[in-house]
């Protein structure tokens, strides 16, 4: 049998970064926290963390710590039942969702707030690339995912969500000193773009589509949908903004798009495991139901 206290502890260090913040979360010494997870690790006789700033999980204790969120939220859903468990619990039951930079900013707090509000629980989002997240949930780092994976992941449930779709934009001073006489590889070449990081590939998938083949222009990294945003609306170069965020800055003249008849589509899916638990089924339907009237159906 696990010791659960023990592990929670690697958790809080895990979660928090540190002996220090882990302690103070859970109202204990950090000599406590300490004792506590060599304890486990000596009764185990396997490291479950690497000691360092921030403290990282080595994959036996990702696998624990992923077992540990499961049993939390069994536990959840007995205390519904239990009046003597539900008076036992001293915190909200948390869920740790990944999801994309340009869902958090356009449509998925809708579905975060819908959730909330009908479970009272709390949400721990863990922001990747959209291609990308799917991965936090085959190490069990997360119990869901908003991903552009179209590959179910072992042990888990996957819903078609419908399309983000993207246009490629620029400010009208921009447009105007690179693109006055139309867009092409010649002047896009020497035109300055943005990313979000070195996984973003919708520029080039852009250009595929849009003129047939790809260069590297100068870039400039900006890893923040809103930030990536507003440096485009300053003129540092052009971008890929989701259309829902684009189109108000369209209608004002503050924004312009490349090529209006050349948009890039990435369908989304909600990925989850199929552990039944009545807070992974309220997040599923928010998800599901705000989606179905923010993306674009498929």
């Amino acid at each position: 049998m696990l010791d659960y206290l023990a592990l929670a502890s690697v958790a809080a260090v895990l979660r928090e970064g540190s002996f220090d913040k882990a302690a103070a979360v859970l109202g204990v010494t950090p000599s406590a926290v300490s004792q506590r997870v060599k304890g486990l690790e000596e009764r185990l006789g396997v490291g479950l963390l690497t000691r360092g700033t921030p403290c990282l999980a080595t994959p036996t204790g990702a696998k624990l710590c992923a077992h540990l969120e499961r049993v939390r939220l069994l536990e959840a859903d007995m205390s519904g039942e239990l009046e003597g468990l539900a008076g036992q619990r001293d915190e909200k039951p948390t869920l740790r969702v990944a999801v994309n930079s340009d869902s958090l900013a356009t449509w998925f707090p809708l579905a975060a707030a819908q959730f909330t509000a009908a479970s009272g629980a709390l949400l721990d989002l863990v922001l990747d690339d959209e291609a990308h997240t799917a991965e936090r949930l085959r190490t069990g780092e997360v119990m869901a995912a908003v991903s552009a994976d179209p590959a179910p992941v072992a042990g888990c449930k996957i819903h078609p969500l419908g399309a983000l779709d993207y246009a490629a934009v620029a400010s009208p001073a921009f447009h105007a000193a690179h693109f006055a006489n139309g867009v092409a590889i010649e002047n896009l070449r020497p035109a300055p773009m943005l990313r979000f990081d070195r996984r973003d590939e919708l520029q080039f998938r852009w250009m595929r589509e849009a003129c047939g083949e790809t260069i590297l222009p100068p870039t400039h990294w900006a890893p923040s949908t809103h930030g990536m945003l507003e440096l485009t609306l300053a003129g540092l170069g052009w971008s890929m903004a989701p259309v829902s965020m684009a189109a108000p800055l369209f209608a004002q003249g503050r924004l312009v798009e490349l090529q209006p008849l050349h948009r890039v589509a990435v369908p989304l899916n909600w990925q989850r495991t199929r552990l039944n638990t009545q807070l992974l089924d309220a997040m599923t339907r928010a998800v599901r139901e705000v989606a179905a009237r923010s993306l674009r159906p498929l």
